[in-house]
């Protein structure tokens, strides 16, 4: 048996295992486990987080996502999950109802998905989005206006904020670029994760798809908590430790084919 209390590269392994195969650690759970204390656990947390592996929360730590590169590069690397959750989600949507597409290569992929036939009236604040669903004859899109987010995509400050608030909507597809069990939905702009706050706000049901590296991590802003997403549409195979604490939610939890 290893003797961890003597070899921190053994320990910080053990901890980088873990949070593949769960999403977070507990420092008290891994103190006991490996027989040092909680500040030596700590120690290592603190340096596998300026190491960018993890990020330290309350009592623990958190897988964390890289950075993502803009909303038009991401849009032309979309692969084979991205399109299995748009053709998933995009069943989920109504005829008739009013539906606000948030920005992200996955809702683009939903865009891409949704059937000719539907008639339904999309809200979007992303250009690009809002050019593909002008392909669908039977339905009326609105462009939300003001200035541009390059890095986005999209439009997201106050002025654009002001037009989403005198709307509601039925859905709403909600762009994330992490979730976490216990920290929820996260993104990595200060200005896009008050966006998508005021989205939830008014919106009556929510749906997150996610592609399975996003799972179990976390990014700089929180929009809201697991229990607040109304069906979650996930691809492939999933972190275990973190799939089985969602099934513990109120959320419904699509797997998508």
């Amino acid at each position: 048996m290893l003797d961890y209390a003597s070899f921190p590269d053994q320990r910080q392994t053990l901890i980088k295992t873990r949070l593949l195969q769960d999403g977070r650690v507990v420092c008290a759970q891994l103190a006991a486990e490996l027989g040092v204390s909680e500040h030596t656990i700590r120690r290592d947390l603190q340096e596998l987080a300026s190491q960018g592996v993890c990020k330290k929360v309350y009592g623990g730590a958190v897988n964390v996502v890289a950075d993502p590169p803009g909303l038009a590069e991401r849009i032309h690397l979309t692969g084979e999950e991205k399109q299995k959750l748009g053709r998933a989600s995009a069943q989920l949507l109504r005829a008739g109802d009013c539906v606000f597409v948030d920005s992200g290569s996955t809702n683009m992929a939903i865009a891409k998905a949704i059937s000719q036939q539907q008639a339904i009236t999309f809200v979007t604040h992303v250009p690009e989005i809002a050019v593909e669903l002008l392909k669908l004859a039977h339905c009326e899109v609105i462009l939300l206006g003001g200035k541009l987010n390059r890095k986005i995509g999209a439009s997201v400050g106050p002025a654009t904020i002001r037009q989403l608030e005198t709307m509601y909507f039925d859905q709403c597809l909600l762009g994330a670029c992490a979730l976490d069990p216990e920290e929820g939905v996260t993104v990595f702009d200060f200005d896009d994760a008050e966006f998508k706050r005021t989205i939830v706000k008014q919106s009556s049901e929510v749906i997150v798809a996610l592609t399975q590296d996003k799972l179990g991590t976390v990014a700089k802003h929180r929009v809201m908590q697991v229990s607040e997403i109304s069906t979650l549409v996930l691809a492939g195979a999933s972190v275990p430790g973190v799939l089985a604490k969602l099934a513990q939610s109120n959320v419904n939890i699509v797997q998508a084919d």
